[in-house]
């Protein structure tokens, strides 16, 4: 019997590719070229879902293929035979979406196939405050149809086209939308072309290197809903707790109302404090999990932006400001989440190490967690982009994923990864005996 896992279209298109069980082909998919269609999808049982037939499918495997020969080759090769298990190390970001919709149930159940033990849901919140999973607020022009939809109406900047020396633009909030209407739209990947001078144009521009090809009838979902779907497939839960982009109170509602309910939502689900691991980039938010829900904080992570740090630099302690990891450790946080590059630098040869700023939180004793694997494309275009930035003179090619993973998991001490195709973080932690 197959599972409510591979009755979604969307799912079952990925079954032939990655190596799942097969099952019937999926419906076919629109031609790239036409727009999402602007019709909800139907209801999802999100109890019902289950994971199972766990797969890596190629990809770990061409990641192997090219490393230079070494120890780490040689190891991740004696692994081609093993059998996938899930593990905790293996953090699905928004799901899987460099092939899924971001955030949506496919992506999710996408995830969990690849062995994810741990599925995020990023929150933020609609206009009657119900919490939804969104990567942002003001996201749904890049990641939903609304554009075509008369819901277009409703967005806080409408689409402007390109001109000579401006890019087209548009923002669409959450928070300018009831649930009823969040719903009613469909999502898509995230993408925009910023030289579209038609709102068709625009809501296309998605990287060559992903797919549309599982986007058709993808579901958004709510919060709770997220938390029944991640209960069933038996996953750990690690919600991100957006900025708000409207000021704050929202119709009454404060940051720390905010933050309180998306705790009273695993709450009334009755999922134990020690399997979610709150997120947020906001002090406001890890100030009152601190005060108010003391053992949700104790497993909740605070995310590090360097961004917002000018002149941050991992190797420069000076330059770390609100970052500096002591102080942090003092408050009473204790698991800190930069990105990849903060956490390495280029050593001898081809190698990776630990950056300084790595070393400065393990010190304070503080965990690490990551973020994310699989978001850059081939890593030969551009040597791997802002997630690479601290090691490009030595990430010249796809081999570079494996060895950072390897750096991180060996040399960092990471308690997780976030990746955006967690089959390639899965079976390094299989194959390292990670659990």
């Amino acid at each position: 019997m197959i599972s409510p896992l591979f009755r979604s279209a969307a799912l079952a298109a990925l079954i032939p590719a990655a190596g799942l069980a097969q099952t019937a082909p999926a419906p076919a998919t629109p031609a790239a070229t036409d727009a999402p269609a602007a019709t909800a999808t139907p209801a999802y049982d999100f109890a019902a879902a289950k994971r199972d037939a766990l797969t890596y499918g190629p990809r770990p495997f061409y990641l192997i293929d090219r490393l230079p020969a070494g120890a780490l080759k040689d190891k991740l090769n004696a692994c081609r035979g093993q059998a996938p298990k899930v593990s905790s190390f293996s953090i699905g970001h928004r799901g899987a979406p460099m092939m899924f919709p971001e955030h949506t149930v496919e992506s999710n159940l996408a995830a969990a196939a690849m062995g994810a033990g741990v599925l995020e849901c990023d929150v933020t919140f609609t206009k009657d405050k119900t919490l939804v999973c969104r990567h942002a607020q003001n996201d749904l022009h890049t990641t939903t149809n609304i554009l075509a939809t008369p819901l277009a109406a409703k967005c806080v900047t409408p689409f402007a086209p390109a001109a000579e020396v401006t890019d087209a633009k548009a923002e669409c909030r959450t928070a300018e939308l009831t649930l009823d209407e969040f719903r009613s739209l469909s999502p898509k990947m995230d993408s925009a072309d910023k030289t579209a001078t038609t709102v068709e144009a625009y809501m296309k521009g998605n990287p060559g290197w992903r797919t549309d090809l599982y986007s058709d009838g993808a579901h958004l979902m709510t919060h709770a809903e997220s938390i029944q779907l991640f209960k069933a497939l038996g996953a750990k839960f690690t919600p991100e707790l957006k900025e708000a982009i409207v000021e704050m109170p929202f119709d009454g509602w404060t940051n720390e109302d905010y933050a309180q309910a998306i705790v009273d939502e695993y709450k009334a689900a009755g999922i134990p404090p020690a399997d979610v691991h709150l997120q947020t980039f906001e002090m406001v938010h890890m100030d009152h999990w601190l005060k108010a829900e003391p053992e949700f904080a104790k497993t909740a992570v605070y995310l590090v932006d360097p961004d917002r740090v000018d002149g941050f630099d991992p190797e420069k302690p000076e330059s770390w400001g609100e970052y500096a990891p002591q102080p942090l450790a003092d408050k009473g946080i204790r698991t800190l989440a930069p990105p990849l590059f903060a956490l390495v630098a280029p050593g001898e040869g081809h190698d990776m190490v630990p950056s300084a700023y790595a070393k400065a939180i393990k010190a304070a004793g503080m965990d690490i967690i990551t973020w994310s694997l699989e978001r850059s494309g081939p890593i030969a275009r551009g040597n791997g982009g802002w997630y690479y930035g601290s090691v490009k003179s030595v990430a010249t090619d796809d081999g570079a994923i494996y060895e950072m993973v390897d750096t991180l998991a060996q040399e960092v001490g990471v308690k997780g990864i976030f990746s955006d195709w967690p089959a390639t973080v899965t079976y390094y932690a299989n194959c390292m005996g990670i659990e």
